[in-house]
């Protein structure tokens, strides 16, 4: 999976599941937390869909809000990941 398609597989889990909308509606630079799309369940639910993705298991030292705030966070700490 390149970068391309690991965010547009991000914006439509978090418009399917989170946003009951379009993906259109997903801003990329967008904090997920301050602007109450998801809270503390919801970035577990992300960071879980994230690992089956990439295949792997994130430390644990590395499960902080800043990773998981948005989708250009995520596709940041997510790049090393990609294969």
């Amino acid at each position: 999976m390149d970068a391309d398609a690991l965010r547009a597989e991000l914006r439509s889990f978090i418009a399917t599941n989170f946003l009951f909308a379009d993906v259109s509606s997903v801003d990329d630079e967008a904090s997920l937390l301050t602007s109450g799309v998801i809270d503390s369940t919801g970035a577990m639910e992300l960071i879980s869909h994230l690992e089956e993705l990439l295949g792997t298991s994130f430390p644990d030292d590395a499960l902080v809000a800043d990773n998981f705030d948005s989708v250009d966070k995520m596709l940041a700490f997510a790049t090393p990941f990609l294969q």
